[in-house]
């Protein structure tokens, strides 16, 4: 697909959106609305060494308003301009749930929904948690609460996580980083 033109039609704090106009594969041309992101970054938090017989993690509550209500969700945020992503998991996990992890290993990148934004999530897990103090944003409302892992596989399973960045992470690490 080629750009042949965009326009700008809203700068926000936290999207914009364009309307571009593109070349499709066949040929023809059509116009997309398009969000513009500048991407996330998202960890999932162990307390306890991934090797132990039952670890736990931390997950958050989290109010969403386009929810309408409260998510299961592990820290993540917006990277700043020009932020590497580890920095920005690193920095969201102190602001959102008060700790610093001696090792991050990155997982994978996902695009969140690529019909229609460009957004990428970089995906991270990590250990070696120390506890320091949250710096949330005004908007956050926030429950940090330590969960076993054998009681996320069955959240999941009762359809508890809703969150999309949330249950490719832990799917990832079930699917790849653990032996259970």
């Amino acid at each position: 697909m080629t750009l042949l033109g965009a326009e700008r039609v809203y700068d926000g704090r936290v999207i914009d959106l364009d309307v571009d106009t593109v070349r499709f594969p066949d040929g023809s041309t059509g116009r997309l609305e398009m969000i513009r992101h500048p991407g996330a970054s998202a960890v999932v938090p162990f307390l306890d060494p991934l090797s132990a017989a039952d670890p736990r993690i931390l997950l958050l509550r989290q109010f969403r308003h386009a929810a309408d209500g409260y998510l299961w969700e592990i820290p993540a945020g917006r990277l700043d301009a020009g932020e590497d992503p580890e920095t920005c998991a690193r920095r969201e996990l102190r602001e959102e749930a008060g700790c610093e992890a001696t090792a991050m290993e990155r997982l994978c990148t996902i695009y969140t929904t690529p019909g229609f934004t460009d957004e990428v999530i970089h995906l991270f897990m990590a250990q070696g948690l120390v506890e320091k103090t949250t710096a949330r944003e005004a908007d956050e409302f926030i429950e940090v609460h330590p969960i076993r892992w054998s009681e996320v596989g069955r959240m999941i399973s009762r359809g508890e996580i809703q969150d999309a960045k949330t249950l490719v992470t832990l799917l990832f690490v079930q699917c790849f980083k653990t032996t259970s």
